[in-house]
This record gives C-alpha cells, sequence and structure tokens, in this order.
C-alpha cells in the first residue's frame, strides 16, 4: 500500500482547468447569493476571479437554479460546480445547462437507474463528478461498523460511492473528506490517499469566523498539503468569500506551492525597535498589493540583525534610530533618514519590476 501524492494522482479536466496529476492546486470557494439571482451571483464570482479563484461551486436546490446556470457559464471565466444533493433531475438539468462539474453523492440519489442517468449524461457532456464525503453525514450503517465518526468509516462511506461510479465505468472522479475537526480531516485525507489515485479536493468544513476560521483552515490544510497531498483546496468561512481566496493564496504561497505576487517578510518587533514597525509593515502591503511579479519584501525592525536575517528576501528596509537601511538579497544599498524610509523603498522596487 503507498500513499498517493499530487503527482501520482488521476488528471481531471473540470472546464478548461486542469487537476491532479501534479498540477498546480487549484483554488475554490462558493458563492452565497440565491443561483436564480443571476446578475447578482454573476457579479459576485467575477469577484471573486479578480481576488484568484479558479473555480467556483453553486448551490443547485431547485430547478430555477438550475436552468439560470446557462446563463451565469455566460457571464463568467471559470468553471463552475453545481452543488446537488439527492434530486438526480437537478444533475441531469445541470449538465443540459452547461455546468462544468458535479457536486454529488450517488449512494444518496435513490435506485440504480436513477444513478445510470445521471452518469450517462456526465459521460455525454465530459462532466467530472466531485463525491463530498462529509463528516456529519456518513451513513448509519456506516457508522456502527466502525463505532462512530474517524478515518475509516469516512473511507468506507467514500468507497461506497466510488464502487458505484466504478461499476458503471465512471473514472473523472474527485474526492473530499471533509471534517470540521482538523486532526480528523487529516486522518481522513491522509488514509484515503493510501487507498486510492483520485485527485483530492482538501478544505476543513465549517472552520469558523474570520480570525479563527482562517487559524483553523491553515492549520488543518496545511498539515494536508505539506504532505503531498491535495489537488484543489477551499477555505470556508462565514464571511465574504473574497477573504476566503485570500487566505488560501497564502497557504499555498507559505508551503511555496503557488505564487501570487508580492510576499511579505515582517518581523514582529522587540524592544530594540526605534521605528513605528506595524504601520510601515501594513504601508508596504498596502502599497504593493498590485504587485504580480514573484517578488520577496522584508520590513525588519533591527539595523543590526535585519538584513542578516532576512538575506532570502529581494529587497527590503532595516529600521535603526531616526535612520534606516535598504537592502536587497541580504546587501545593504542605501541609507536613508527615516521620513524618507518608505518612499525610497517603493522607489527600489518600482526599479525592479
Amino acid at each position: 500500500m503507498r500513499l498517493y501524492k499530487r503527482e501520482d494522482t488521476r488528471v481531471i479536466c473540470i472546464g478548461d482547468r486542469v487537476v491532479g496529476g501534479g498540477n498546480p492546486i487549484l483554488i475554490q470557494s462558493m458563492t452565497n447569493t440565491k443561483t436564480e439571482n443571476v446578475e447578482e451571483t454573476i457579479q459576485q464570482i467575477l469577484a471573486l476571479e479578480e481576488a484568484g479563484c479558479e473555480i467556483v461551486r453553486i448551490a443547485v436546490p431547485h430547478a430555477e437554479a438550475a436552468k439560470a446556470i446557462d446563463k451565469i457559464i455566460k457571464g463568467i471565466h471559470i468553471p463552475l460546480v453545481a452543488d446537488i444533493h439527492f434530486d438526480y433531475k437537478l444533475a441531469i438539468m445541470a449538465i443540459e445547462n452547461g455546468i462544468n462539474k458535479l457536486r454529488i453523492n450517488p449512494g444518496n440519489i435513490g435506485s440504480r437507474d436513477r444513478v445510470e442517468k445521471v452518469v450517462e449524461k456526465a459521460k455525454q457532456y465530459k462532466i467530472p463528478i466531485r463525491i463530498g464525503v462529509n463528516s456529519g453525514s456518513i451513513e448509519k450503517d456506516i457508522l456502527k461498523q466502525y463505532g462512530g465518526v474517524n478515518a475509516l468509516s469516512m473511507l468506507e462511506s467514500a468507497k461506497r460511492h466510488i464502487t458505484i461510479l466504478e461499476e458503471l465505468d465512471f473514472h473523472d472522479i474527485v474526492i473530499s473528506l471533509k471534517a470540521s475537526q482538523v486532526p480528523l480531516a487529516i486522518d481522513a485525507y491522509t488514509t484515503f490517499a493510501y487507498h486510492y489515485d483520485y485527485p483530492l479536493h482538501v478544505g476543513i468544513t465549517e472552520s469558523g469566523t474570520l480570525y479563527k476560521g482562517t487559524i483553523k483552515s491553515a492549520v488543518g490544510l496545511g498539515a494536508i498539503l505539506a504532505q503531498g497531498i491535495g489537488d484543489t483546496i477551499r477555505v470556508s468561512l462565514s464571511d465574504d468569500p473574497i477573504k476566503e481566496i485570500e487566505c488560501a493564496k497564502y497557504v499555498l504561497q507559505s508551503l511555496g506551492l503557488r505564487k501570487f505576487g508580492v510576499e511579505i517578510i515582517a518581523c514582529p518587533t522587540c524592544g530594540r525597535t526605534e521605528v513605528n514597525l506595524i504601520e510601515l509593515a501594513k504601508k508596504v502591503e498596502y502599497a504593493t498589493r498590485h504587485i504580480q511579479k514573484d517578488l520577496k519584501i522584508a520590513v525588519m525592525g533591527c539595523i543590526v540583525n535585519g538584513p542578516g536575517e532576512a538575506k532570502e528576501a529581494d529587497i527590503g528596509i532595516a529600521g535603526g534610530k531616526n535612520e534606516g537601511l535598504i537592502f536587497k538579497k541580504g546587501q545593504i544599498v542605501r541609507k536613508v533618514k527615516e521620513n524618507e524610509l518608505f518612499n525610497a523603498l517603493m522607489e527600489e522596487i518600482e526599479d525592479m519590476y
């Protein structure tokens, strides 16, 4: 038995995007608009696109939402995923209206002939299916068999749904095994990766509000991704979906898995700090937010140790008493007065791109 890492997972096409097989880990989110409100939904998706979202999911709870897919697809630029529970007719309708991917569990949509109809339509339109196992909705007989909610019961639930599709010769499958408990999610994804090579959508479900949810998601996603597991990710926050994208980008960038332009390194300050470092770091971060070039910028408080501690940075500043240093790759290039530090740094940065 081997651990299937992202380089080993099957390659699946979602619209014009490719996941699995070592391709870049893509960032997902989900709209919180009423899907049938087409213009509102399109506007939110366009905002998500601008923030860096690469795949977006919408709720499809009824026929009106399914029929809106055709119009939504025409107004956006990233793959659209339909989130469907139980009703196989909505799955078929979503495919016929141009959806790029289904999120539906085949074991939950009724009789075998219903599953066959959905799979037949998915094959016809070349639409992949994501099986979403959630720790809160594992089948009762599986919970009894495995003694409750744990990695093995989640694996068994996934296996049950996967087997249905495989028996119908359908293999364009993506799997998620989400839990709100970080250790459980880590265990579930790791356990699954020892048994299957299907690409994995990774997330910590119901992670919470912005501050705590960001920390919880970063811990869970980081632990899973650092093992080489995961092909797409979503940060699930009780906040504006744009915040999910920002957090996901920072997680991937911090692990060296993706690059999204500027990365700021800033020291936490101490008693040696002679400048208002916190405000300076925020000012630099805001002023460089539009830069797409991969650039590591350090904002350090100590003129003695700053350049040395941030040698890996492309450029940086180190504050001292009434003055500061500008350095590149750890080498000092300028000494300027404290009130000139920010402007001098920005001049140097502008010369680099």
